[in-house]
């Protein structure tokens, strides 16, 4: 039987250190809210594979969808040779569809594959070039989305140059002295001193930051920038790949503001854990690039595309946007108490829509200065009390919980006992 500490050694020998595990614990089962180190040890799963299983480990309706598709196909190339479950899912997306008008869908296999795509189609749908992205941003590892990630390292060191016609600007945190007035000054800016509007395809955005520390993109910014796109005819991009799908207490989280986008990327919790990204745009939008143009040989996998019409059943069933809402008030309540603690490590900046929920680790209470090396601290002593935790932020300073949408509360108050564990351990 094989070890956690054997499979590292192997790993460290097969595997560049380019992609980087954040902790030395190989899986062998999951279930649920659960999951089982190769050791046999138990883990509450605060991570959800980087909000991937808002619907748990292994469904059991996910699971069964995936099975019976086992009996009838695994693989044709929608290009090639289509089939029912990717007309039937665009189908219902298209339905769910955060904005007004018909509505069409295509499917992909990554969250960067779908944004590559939403830039492409941005371009021919308007004969223009440029992208507007924002500070702090993440939208995926390809050249084209770690262009438009607002992070240098490490999405971008060692990788330039990057495509060109992608511009930053702020995105407006308060705990970082950025407001949405700062925002709209640095557009207006741009748009007098680096690139004419007229050019300008794109503006791309996630109604919450993930990867840049789960800010969410106030109301009064998207309104705005829904108005800017009007006025120059521009499109408007929501990155919903890891806001999508009940996470934020809607099924996008781009609903919670109640803007309309012309395009929308998804992914991650689409499938229930199976690859599976799509485009999501108004109908005359999606209809610009010539037939071809668009696709990928594993592009909107039979299994996935049964895997994710279980998702939508089930977060349908189980009123997972409902139960997101009732979590993150849970868990927002409990942090806060936690952070009147005088023996935890300093919390700031409680925060979050629905269950994406977060809040950073700073170095004294009261203050904003973040403190990376208790974060590291705290993510490593829930890892030793059996739950597994991930940070992020551009400052490394952000706990974010991404535990499933379908978690018991036994289980969310047990792993909210280890988070208070963690962060009291931590405080050295």
């Amino acid at each position: 039987m094989t070890s956690n500490s054997a499979l590292q050694a192997r790993r460290t020998a097969a595997i560049p250190r380019g992609v980087a595990t954040a902790y030395p614990v190989f899986a062998e089962r999951a279930e649920g809210s659960e999951l089982w180190d190769v050791d046999g040890r138990r883990f509450i799963d605060f991570g959800g594979g980087i909000a991937v299983l808002n619907t748990g480990h292994r469904h059991p309706k996910v699971v069964k969808a995936v099975r019976d598709q086992l009996d009838h196909y695994t693989h044709t190339a929608f290009q090639i040779v289509p089939y029912e479950p990717y007309i039937e899912l665009c189908e219902k997306l298209n339905a769910l569809a955060p904005f007004s008008g018909e509505a069409k869908s295509i499917l992909f296999s990554t969250g960067a594959e779908a944004v590559e795509n939403a830039v492409k189609i941005a371009r021919a749908a308007t004969g223009r070039t440029n992208i507007i992205a924002f500070s702090g941003a993440f939208h995926g590892r390809t050249l084209m989305t770690s262009a438009l990630t607002g992070k240098v390292a490490p999405y971008k060191k060692k990788f330039g140059p990057m495509p060109a016609g992608v511009w930053h600007v702020p995105f407006p945190v308060a705990q970082h002295g950025v407001t949405v007035a700062d925002t709209l000054k640095a557009i207006e800016y741009l748009f007098r001193a680096d690139v004419d509007p007229v050019n300008v395809a794109a503006i791309i955005i996630e109604p919450v930051q993930g990867e840049g520390g789960f800010y969410p993109a106030p109301t009064e910014l998207l309104t705005a920038l829904r108005a800017i796109c009007d006025e120059h005819g521009i499109l408007l991009i929501a990155d919903e790949v890891q806001t999508g799908f009940a996470r934020t207490g809607k099924m996008f989280g781009i609903e919670n503001s109640g803007v309309e986008p012309d395009l929308m990327t998804i992914a991650k919790s689409l499938a229930g854990g199976f690859p599976l990204s799509g485009v999501v745009g108004r109908a005359a939008i999606m209809d610009a690039p010539d037939p071809g143009g668009l696709g990928g040989t594993y592009a909107g996998s039979p299994l996935a595309c049964a895997a994710a019409l279980a998702v939508l059943d089930v977060i349908a069933e189980e009123k997972l946007i409902d139960r997101a809402n009732v979590l993150g008030d849970r868990i927002k309540g409990e942090l806060a108490r936690i952070a009147q603690r005088n023996d935890t490590v300093p919390m700031s900046a409680i925060r979050g829509p629905g269950a994406m929920v977060a809040f950073d680790i700073v170095k004294s209470r009261g203050a904003e200065e973040p403190d990376a090396d208790a974060t590291k601290r705290v993510t490593a002593a829930a890892l030793a009390e059996g739950l597994v935790l991930l940070s992020c932020g551009v400052h490394a300073n952000t706990i974010r919980i991404l535990m499933p949408l379908t978690i018991s509360d036994e289980i969310l108050a047990e792993g909210m006992g280890k988070l208070e564990k963690a962060l009291v351990a931590a405080n050295v």
